[in-house]
C-alpha cells in the first residue's frame, strides 16, 4: 500500500472540484488509507487516513469533526462553502489536520475513486501498458522525422517497446528486432564486442556506433534511458541513407528525457488520472500549481515561463487538424525536454502550451526564444505546418505563471496576425498587446457612441472608408490609394462621417473613440464575410 500526500490527491482532482483551504501539519503528512465516515458514526479512527465526511455539510459537520479529532487524520474532506466552515477550520488548525473543501455539487464517488487510485491503486497493467506503447510509438515516430532515421526503443533487457514506421532502408538487425520484438543474440554480442553497451552504460550522452557492412549493420546512434542511476532502456537510431544531421545529439537527448518519463510512469503503475493534462492545472492559480509541483517533483521556487504555439485558421480547420495538433505537441515535447527535462507540454485553450520551470534566472528569454524557433522550424520541415509561437514573460517562480497567461495569449494573437513574425516575445508587440486589450475591454462593455454605431451599422460605404482611413493612419492620400478613389471623394466621406457623428477625427480623444468602434465593426464584418 503506497503512502501518498494530500497534494498527490489534489493534483488528480478536476479543476474546481475541491480546494485545500487548510494544509495538514506537518506538511506532506503521509496518507496510507481512505476512510468514509457518516455524520452519525460515533467512533472512527482517522489515523493516517484521508477521511470523506459524508451525510453532512457546512456548520452541521462540527460534531462529527470533533469526534474524528480524538485521533486526528491528516486531512478531512467536507462539502460546503468556506464561510460556513470558519469554526471547523479553526478546530482543525489547532489539531494539525487539513481541510479539503469539496464543491457541494461534486460527486463523492468521483472523489472516492480518485483517492482510491492514489492510495490503493488498482491493477492498471494492461491499460497503462497500452498508454505507454502509444506514447513511445509517438516519440519514436517524431524522433525519426526530426533525425531522418529509423528509431527503435528498447527496455533494459533489449525487448523492443516501440519503433518508427518501417521503411526499405533498415538493415537486418533492425528487421529482426521488429519481427521478434527483441534484438537477435548474435547482434547483441557483436554490439557488446564493439563496446557499444559499455559506453552506453558509462555516459548519459549519445553514443556513435560505426557501420559494419560486413555484418549487415548501418551506422547507429544510441542513448541510454536512465531513472536516477537505474537503466530503464535504450533508444537506437539507424541512419537511412542521408547520414545523421548535426542536431541528432540534441534531438536524441530530448527524446530520451521524454521516453524515460514514460517508462518511469509505467514502472510505478501510476493511475490513469495522472495522464490528464497538467498545463491547465498549473495555469489555474498558485494552489493548483503548488500541488502539481509537489506531486511531480517540479521546482516551484525558481523562474518559469510559458510558450504558446498556434496554427493558422486554415490548418486548424483541415481534416487532419487533430492529428497535426498531436504531432506538434510530440515534437514540442522532445525539444522542450532537451532544453529542460522538467518541461511540461500539453493543450491550453486549443493551442499547444510549453511550461518551462526551473530556469536559472529571469534573463532566460533568449534561450526560450531559440527553443520556440527550433520547434517552429522543425514543425515546418517535418510536419508540413507553419505554427507560430509566443514566448511569454519569465516570472520569478512557477506559482506566478498563471499571471502571464492572458499576456501570452494576446501575444500569440499578435504573432498569428503578423505576416513577418513566426516567433515573438512581449518586447516585439508590446504596443499591439495593449491596443488589443483596450479593444477587448471595449467590446466587453455595452455602452456605445450611438450615432457612430448607427453609421457603421447602416452605411457600409462610409464604414469601409473610415476603416481604410484609420488603417492608413489618418492619411487621406494613403486611404485613397488603398480604396482606389480620388482624394476629394475621401475628404467628402470623412467630412460627412464627422458631421453625422459629431466627432473630430483629428482630435486624439475622438479618434480613439472612433478607432475602438471601427475595430469592433471590422471584427464583426470579417465574421459575417466568413459565414457567406
Amino acid at each position: 500500500m503506497a503512502a501518498v500526500t494530500v497534494d498527490d490527491i489534489l493534483s488528480d482532482l478536476p479543476l474546481g472540484f475541491a480546494t485545500l483551504v487548510l494544509g495538514p501539519v506537518p506538511a506532506g503528512s503521509a496518507i496510507e488509507r481512505f476512510l468514509i465516515v457518516d455524520a452519525d458514526d460515533e467512533t472512527s479512527d482517522g489515523g493516517a487516513a484521508f477521511v470523506l465526511l459524508i451525510g453532512v455539510r457546512g456548520r452541521s459537520a462540527l460534531p462529527a469533526l470533533r469526534r474524528l479529532l480524538k485521533n486526528p487524520p491528516p486531512v478531512i474532506a467536507v462539502k460546503g462553502k468556506r464561510e460556513e466552515l470558519i469554526e471547523a477550520e479553526e478546530l482543525l488548525r489547532d489539531a494539525g489536520t487539513g481541510l479539503l473543501l469539496v464543491d457541494p455539487a461534486a460527486d463523492w464517488d468521483r472523489l472516492l475513486s480518485i483517492a482510491k487510485d492514489r492510495i490503493q491503486p488498482r491493477s492498471y497493467q494492461s491499460e497503462v501498458l497500452t498508454l505507454l506503447e502509444e506514447d513511445l510509438f509517438a516519440i519514436a515516430q517524431t524522433t525519426a522525422r526530426l533525425t531522418s532515421s529509423h528509431v527503435l526503443i528498447e527496455d533494459a533487457a533489449n525487448k523492443v517497446l516501440a519503433y518508427s514506421t518501417v521503411s526499405n532502408d533498415i538493415d537486418e538487425l533492425r528487421k529482426a528486432s521488429i519481427l521478434t520484438r527483441r534484438g537477435p543474440r548474435k547482434y547483441e554480442l557483436l554490439l557488446k564486442d564493439l563496446g557499444a553497451y559499455r559506453e552506453l552504460h558509462r555516459t548519459r550522452l549519445p553514443v556513435r556506433v560505426p557501420a559494419r557492412p560486413q555484418d549487415g549493420l548501418r551506422e547507429r546512434v544510441a542513448i541510454t534511458l536512465f531513472a536516477g542511476d537505474r537503466i530503464m532502456g535504450y533508444i537506437w537510431l539507424q541512419e537511412t541513407g542521408a547520414g545523421f544531421g548535426a542536431d541528432v545529439d540534441y534531438v536524441l537527448n530530448g527524446s530520451a528525457a521524454r521516453a524515460s518519463a514514460e517508462l518511469i510512469r509505467y514502472r510505478n503503475q501510476q493511475s490513469v488520472h495522472m495522464r490528464e493534462d497538467r498545463v491547465a492545472r498549473i495555469l489555474s492559480g498558485p494552489a493548483e500549481a503548488a500541488a502539481s509541483a509537489h506531486s511531480e517533483k517540479i521546482p516551484a521556487d525558481r523562474p518559469a515561463a510559458l510558450i504558446l504555439l498556434g496554427i493558422s485558421d486554415a490548418e486548424a480547420q483541415a481534416d487532419d487538424a487533430a492529428l497535426k495538433h498531436g504531432e506538434l505537441a510530440n515534437l514540442a515535447s522532445i525539444h522542450a525536454a532537451a532544453y529542460k527535462a522538467s518541461a511540461i507540454v500539453g493543450q491550453f485553450k486549443g493551442d499547444t502550451a510549453v511550461i518551462v520551470p526551473g530556469l536559472q534566472s529571469t534573463a532566460a528569454e533568449p534561450g526560450l526564444r531559440s527553443l520556440a524557433e527550433s520547434i517552429v522550424r522543425d514543425a515546418g520541415k517535418h510536419l508540413g505546418i507553419r505554427p507560430f509561437a509566443a514566448v511569454g514573460p519569465v516570472v520569478p517562480d512557477l506559482l506566478s505563471l498563471h499571471s502571464t497567461t492572458s499576456i501570452t495569449e494576446a501575444l500569440l494573437g499578435c504573432v498569428g496576425g503578423s505576416p513577418d513574425a513566426s516567433v515573438a516575445t512581449v518586447d516585439d508587440f508590446e504596443a499591439e498587446i495593449l491596443f488589443r486589450e483596450a479593444v477587448h475591454n471595449f467590446t466587453s462593455s455595452t455602452f456605445r457612441h450611438r450615432s457612430l454605431s448607427a453609421l457603421l451599422r447602416e452605411d457600409g460605404e462610409l464604414a469601409e472608408t473610415l476603416h481604410a482611413y484609420f488603417d492608413a493612419a489618418l492619411d487621406v492620400a494613403g486611404c485613397a490609394a488603398r480604396m482606389k478613389l480620388h482624394k476629394n471623394t475621401v475628404y467628402y466621406r470623412i467630412g460627412k462621417a464627422s458631421r453625422l457623428t459629431g466627432l473630430d477625427f483629428s482630435d486624439p480623444r475622438d479618434a480613439l473613440v472612433a478607432l475602438l468602434h471601427i475595430q469592433e465593426w471590422a471584427g464583426t464584418h470579417k465574421e459575417l464575410l466568413g459565414r457567406k
